[in-house]
Protein backbone atom coordinates (compact mmCIF):
# COMPACT_ATOMS: atom_id res chain seq x y z
CA UNK A 1 0.00 0.00 0.00
CA UNK A 2 1.39 3.36 -1.01
CA UNK A 3 1.81 5.88 1.79
CA UNK A 4 -0.79 8.60 1.88
CA UNK A 5 0.76 11.78 0.61
CA UNK A 6 -0.56 15.29 0.03
CA UNK A 7 -3.75 14.60 1.95
CA UNK A 8 -3.69 18.28 2.94
CA UNK A 9 -3.46 20.37 -0.23
CA UNK A 10 -0.45 22.56 -0.48
CA UNK A 11 -1.21 26.26 -0.43
CA UNK A 12 1.21 28.76 -1.84
CA UNK A 13 1.64 31.56 0.68
CA UNK A 14 1.98 34.90 -1.05
CA UNK A 15 1.74 37.26 1.90
CA UNK A 16 4.93 38.27 3.74
CA UNK A 17 5.71 37.39 7.33
CA UNK A 18 4.66 39.60 10.23
CA UNK A 19 8.33 40.14 11.01
CA UNK A 20 8.87 41.65 7.57
CA UNK A 21 5.72 43.79 7.80
CA UNK A 22 6.58 45.10 11.28
CA UNK A 23 10.10 45.96 10.14
CA UNK A 24 8.86 47.82 7.05
CA UNK A 25 6.14 49.81 8.84
CA UNK A 26 8.54 50.70 11.67
CA UNK A 27 11.03 52.17 9.18
CA UNK A 28 8.28 54.15 7.44
CA UNK A 29 6.92 55.51 10.73
CA UNK A 30 10.26 56.38 12.35
CA UNK A 31 12.13 57.46 9.23
CA UNK A 32 15.32 55.46 9.85
CA UNK A 33 16.43 51.84 10.21
CA UNK A 34 18.13 52.58 13.52
CA UNK A 35 14.99 54.05 15.10
CA UNK A 36 12.92 51.17 13.76
CA UNK A 37 15.39 48.79 15.42
CA UNK A 38 15.01 50.64 18.73
CA UNK A 39 11.22 50.49 18.49
CA UNK A 40 11.19 46.73 17.85
CA UNK A 41 14.10 45.96 20.20
CA UNK A 42 16.18 44.23 17.50
CA UNK A 43 19.38 45.07 15.66
CA UNK A 44 19.52 47.47 12.73
CA UNK A 45 20.82 44.60 10.60
CA UNK A 46 17.74 42.53 11.40
CA UNK A 47 15.49 45.36 10.25
CA UNK A 48 17.48 45.79 7.03
CA UNK A 49 17.38 42.08 6.22
CA UNK A 50 13.64 41.84 6.89
CA UNK A 51 12.91 44.78 4.57
CA UNK A 52 15.13 43.29 1.86
CA UNK A 53 13.25 39.98 2.12
CA UNK A 54 9.97 41.85 1.83
CA UNK A 55 11.12 43.73 -1.27
CA UNK A 56 12.38 40.50 -2.84
CA UNK A 57 9.09 38.73 -2.10
CA UNK A 58 7.03 41.54 -3.63
CA UNK A 59 9.43 42.32 -6.45
CA UNK A 60 9.26 46.01 -5.55
CA UNK A 61 11.59 48.69 -4.20
CA UNK A 62 9.71 50.01 -1.19
CA UNK A 63 12.27 52.32 0.41
CA UNK A 64 14.87 54.77 -0.81
CA UNK A 65 17.90 54.61 1.48
CA UNK A 66 20.11 57.60 2.20
CA UNK A 67 22.69 58.67 4.72
CA UNK A 68 20.06 60.53 6.74
CA UNK A 69 17.34 57.88 6.76
CA UNK A 70 14.82 56.23 4.49
CA UNK A 71 11.69 57.31 2.70
CA UNK A 72 9.07 55.41 0.78
CA UNK A 73 9.00 55.08 -2.97
CA UNK A 74 5.56 55.60 -4.59
CA UNK A 75 5.10 51.80 -4.50
CA UNK A 76 6.27 51.75 -0.88
CA UNK A 77 3.81 54.44 0.17
CA UNK A 78 0.97 52.61 -1.58
CA UNK A 79 1.91 49.34 0.09
CA UNK A 80 2.22 50.97 3.53
CA UNK A 81 -1.23 52.55 3.17
CA UNK A 82 -2.67 49.10 2.47
CA UNK A 83 -0.98 47.13 5.25
CA UNK A 84 -0.51 49.38 8.28
CA UNK A 85 -4.15 49.42 9.40
CA UNK A 86 -4.68 45.64 9.14
CA UNK A 87 -1.39 45.19 11.01
CA UNK A 88 -2.62 47.48 13.80
CA UNK A 89 -5.88 45.52 13.96
CA UNK A 90 -3.94 42.29 14.40
CA UNK A 91 -2.02 43.85 17.28
CA UNK A 92 -5.21 45.13 18.90
CA UNK A 93 -6.80 41.67 18.58
CA UNK A 94 -4.24 40.13 20.94
CA UNK A 95 -6.05 39.62 24.28
CA UNK A 96 -4.51 41.05 27.41
CA UNK A 97 -2.60 38.45 29.38
CA UNK A 98 -3.51 38.26 33.03
CA UNK A 99 -0.44 38.55 35.12
CA UNK A 100 1.65 39.24 32.02
CA UNK A 101 3.65 42.26 31.06
CA UNK A 102 1.45 45.40 31.07
CA UNK A 103 0.86 47.40 27.94
CA UNK A 104 2.96 50.56 28.03
CA UNK A 105 1.96 54.03 26.87
CA UNK A 106 4.55 56.80 26.92
CA UNK A 107 2.97 60.22 27.46
CA UNK A 108 4.46 63.70 27.44
CA UNK A 109 2.03 66.07 29.16
CA UNK A 110 2.29 69.79 29.76
CA UNK A 111 3.14 70.24 33.43
CA UNK A 112 0.16 72.22 34.71
CA UNK A 113 -2.41 69.91 33.13
CA UNK A 114 -0.50 66.88 34.36
CA UNK A 115 -0.34 68.05 37.97
CA UNK A 116 -3.72 69.77 38.24
CA UNK A 117 -6.03 67.62 36.14
CA UNK A 118 -4.57 64.39 34.79
CA UNK A 119 -2.83 62.68 37.71
CA UNK A 120 -5.83 62.94 40.04
CA UNK A 121 -7.89 61.02 37.46
CA UNK A 122 -5.38 58.22 36.93
CA UNK A 123 -7.14 55.77 39.31
CA UNK A 124 -10.10 55.83 36.94
CA UNK A 125 -7.86 54.92 34.01
CA UNK A 126 -6.26 52.10 35.97
CA UNK A 127 -9.67 50.74 36.92
CA UNK A 128 -10.82 50.70 33.30
CA UNK A 129 -7.52 49.44 31.85
CA UNK A 130 -5.62 47.60 34.59
CA UNK A 131 -3.05 46.29 32.10
CA UNK A 132 -2.24 49.75 30.72
CA UNK A 133 0.93 51.20 32.21
CA UNK A 134 1.42 54.96 31.73
CA UNK A 135 5.01 56.21 31.60
CA UNK A 136 5.34 59.99 31.78
CA UNK A 137 8.14 61.38 29.65
CA UNK A 138 9.72 64.85 30.00
CA UNK A 139 7.74 67.74 28.56
CA UNK A 140 9.51 69.90 25.98
CA UNK A 141 8.11 73.36 25.35
CA UNK A 142 9.02 73.42 21.64
CA UNK A 143 8.43 69.73 20.95
CA UNK A 144 8.10 68.86 17.25
CA UNK A 145 6.13 65.64 17.96
CA UNK A 146 8.77 63.45 16.28
CA UNK A 147 10.41 61.97 19.37
CA UNK A 148 10.88 58.21 19.48
CA UNK A 149 10.50 57.99 23.26
CA UNK A 150 6.91 59.34 23.28
CA UNK A 151 3.72 57.73 21.94
CA UNK A 152 1.40 60.70 22.44
CA UNK A 153 1.48 64.25 23.74
CA UNK A 154 -0.90 66.39 25.79
CA UNK A 155 -0.08 69.86 24.55
CA UNK A 156 -1.71 73.27 24.44
CA UNK A 157 -2.54 75.09 21.24
CA UNK A 158 -0.22 78.07 20.94
CA UNK A 159 -2.75 80.71 19.87
CA UNK A 160 -6.46 80.92 19.12
CA UNK A 161 -5.75 80.79 15.37
CA UNK A 162 -2.60 78.67 15.11
CA UNK A 163 -2.65 75.38 13.20
CA UNK A 164 -1.07 72.13 14.26
CA UNK A 165 1.79 70.86 12.08
CA UNK A 166 0.62 68.84 9.08
CA UNK A 167 2.20 65.66 10.47
CA UNK A 168 0.20 65.87 13.73
CA UNK A 169 -3.31 64.59 14.46
CA UNK A 170 -4.72 66.65 17.35
CA UNK A 171 -7.89 65.93 19.37
CA UNK A 172 -9.26 68.62 21.67
CA UNK A 173 -9.68 67.39 25.24
CA UNK A 174 -10.31 70.24 27.70
CA UNK A 175 -9.20 73.70 28.84
CA UNK A 176 -10.50 76.36 26.45
CA UNK A 177 -12.44 78.26 29.14
CA UNK A 178 -10.76 80.62 31.58
CA UNK A 179 -12.29 82.02 34.78
CA UNK A 180 -11.21 84.58 37.38
CA UNK A 181 -9.89 83.26 40.71
CA UNK A 182 -8.65 84.83 43.92
CA UNK A 183 -8.15 84.06 47.61
CA UNK A 184 -11.50 83.42 49.38
CA UNK A 185 -10.87 86.43 51.59
CA UNK A 186 -10.57 88.67 48.55
CA UNK A 187 -13.60 87.07 46.90
CA UNK A 188 -15.76 88.19 49.82
CA UNK A 189 -14.99 91.82 48.92
CA UNK A 190 -16.04 91.51 45.27
CA UNK A 191 -19.31 93.08 44.10
CA UNK A 192 -18.85 93.37 40.34
CA UNK A 193 -16.29 92.17 37.77
CA UNK A 194 -14.57 95.56 37.62
CA UNK A 195 -13.55 95.11 41.28
CA UNK A 196 -10.93 92.62 40.12
CA UNK A 197 -8.87 95.47 38.67
CA UNK A 198 -8.26 96.88 42.15
CA UNK A 199 -5.93 93.96 42.85
CA UNK A 200 -2.63 92.85 41.27
CA UNK A 201 -3.46 91.06 38.01
CA UNK A 202 -1.32 87.93 38.01
CA UNK A 203 -0.79 86.56 34.52
CA UNK A 204 0.90 83.85 32.44
CA UNK A 205 4.04 84.97 30.63
CA UNK A 206 2.95 83.19 27.43
CA UNK A 207 -0.61 84.55 27.48
CA UNK A 208 -0.57 88.16 28.74
CA UNK A 209 -3.74 88.94 26.75
CA UNK A 210 -5.93 86.59 28.81
CA UNK A 211 -7.01 89.41 31.12
CA UNK A 212 -7.97 91.66 28.19
CA UNK A 213 -9.92 88.81 26.58
CA UNK A 214 -11.85 88.07 29.76
CA UNK A 215 -12.55 91.73 30.57
CA UNK A 216 -13.76 92.51 27.05
CA UNK A 217 -16.12 89.53 27.16
CA UNK A 218 -17.75 90.71 30.39
CA UNK A 219 -17.97 94.46 29.89
CA UNK A 220 -15.00 95.50 32.01
CA UNK A 221 -13.24 98.67 30.82
CA UNK A 222 -9.70 97.65 29.87
CA UNK A 223 -8.29 101.17 29.61
CA UNK A 224 -7.03 100.96 33.17
CA UNK A 225 -5.66 97.43 32.80
CA UNK A 226 -2.25 97.10 34.46
CA UNK A 227 -0.75 93.63 34.64
CA UNK A 228 1.02 92.50 37.78
CA UNK A 229 3.52 89.65 38.41
CA UNK A 230 3.97 87.02 35.67
CA UNK A 231 4.40 83.26 35.96
CA UNK A 232 5.55 80.73 33.36
CA UNK A 233 3.21 77.99 34.61
CA UNK A 234 -0.52 78.04 35.29
CA UNK A 235 0.25 76.04 38.43
CA UNK A 236 2.37 78.97 39.62
CA UNK A 237 -0.52 81.36 39.02
CA UNK A 238 -2.81 79.19 41.11
CA UNK A 239 -0.34 78.92 43.99
CA UNK A 240 0.26 82.67 43.98
CA UNK A 241 -3.48 83.29 44.04
CA UNK A 242 -3.94 80.85 46.94
CA UNK A 243 -1.24 82.79 48.80
CA UNK A 244 -3.23 86.00 48.36
CA UNK A 245 -0.74 87.73 46.04
CA UNK A 246 -3.43 88.88 43.61
CA UNK A 247 -6.12 87.70 41.20
CA UNK A 248 -5.75 85.61 38.05
CA UNK A 249 -7.64 84.14 35.11
CA UNK A 250 -6.86 80.46 34.52
CA UNK A 251 -8.33 77.39 32.84
CA UNK A 252 -11.30 76.18 34.82
CA UNK A 253 -10.22 72.55 34.55
CA UNK A 254 -7.03 73.29 36.53
CA UNK A 255 -8.67 74.55 39.72
CA UNK A 256 -11.13 71.75 40.58
CA UNK A 257 -9.22 70.49 43.61
CA UNK A 258 -8.27 73.98 44.80
CA UNK A 259 -11.90 75.11 44.71
CA UNK A 260 -13.00 72.00 46.57
CA UNK A 261 -10.35 72.54 49.25
CA UNK A 262 -11.20 76.22 49.63
CA UNK A 263 -7.69 77.34 48.65
CA UNK A 264 -9.04 79.63 45.93
CA UNK A 265 -12.45 81.01 45.01
CA UNK A 266 -14.25 82.14 41.87
CA UNK A 267 -15.67 85.55 42.70
CA UNK A 268 -17.73 85.46 39.49
CA UNK A 269 -18.77 82.38 37.58
CA UNK A 270 -18.06 84.08 34.27
CA UNK A 271 -16.10 82.19 31.64
CA UNK A 272 -14.70 83.04 28.23
CA UNK A 273 -13.14 80.78 25.61
CA UNK A 274 -9.54 81.35 24.55
CA UNK A 275 -9.95 78.91 21.63
CA UNK A 276 -6.74 77.20 22.76
CA UNK A 277 -7.07 74.43 25.33
CA UNK A 278 -5.27 71.11 25.67
CA UNK A 279 -5.06 68.53 22.88
CA UNK A 280 -4.00 64.93 22.57
CA UNK A 281 -1.43 64.86 19.75
CA UNK A 282 -0.11 61.86 17.82
CA UNK A 283 2.00 61.72 14.64
CA UNK A 284 -0.10 60.87 11.60
CA UNK A 285 2.64 58.62 10.23
CA UNK A 286 2.43 56.17 13.12
CA UNK A 287 -0.01 53.31 13.24
CA UNK A 288 -2.47 54.02 16.05
CA UNK A 289 -2.10 51.44 18.78
CA UNK A 290 -4.84 50.11 21.01
CA UNK A 291 -3.11 51.88 23.93
CA UNK A 292 -3.39 55.31 22.29
CA UNK A 293 -6.99 54.64 21.27
CA UNK A 294 -7.92 53.60 24.81
CA UNK A 295 -6.21 56.64 26.30
CA UNK A 296 -8.00 59.03 23.92
CA UNK A 297 -11.41 57.50 24.65
CA UNK A 298 -10.80 57.75 28.38
CA UNK A 299 -9.65 61.38 28.15
CA UNK A 300 -12.71 62.38 26.15
CA UNK A 301 -14.96 60.68 28.69
CA UNK A 302 -13.24 62.51 31.56
CA UNK A 303 -13.41 65.97 30.00
CA UNK A 304 -17.16 66.66 30.47
CA UNK A 305 -16.85 65.76 34.14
Amino acid sequence: MKPCRDVIPRVRILSPSLIELHAFTAVVETGTFSRAAERLSVTQGAISRAVLRLEARLGLVLLERSGTGARTTPEGRCYYDRVHKPLAELEAAVPARRGGRPRELRVSAISSLNMRWLVSRMPSLQAQHPDLHIVFKPYWKDDDFRRDDVDCWLQTRLTSTSRWPAHVKATYIVGREIVPICHPRIAAQMREPADLLRHPLLHHTNYPDNWAVWCAAHGVDTRGLRLGPAFDLAAGLIEATAAGLGVAVVQRCLIEQDLGQGRVAMPFDLTVSTNRGYYLCVPRSRTETSEVAAFRSWLLAQAPA
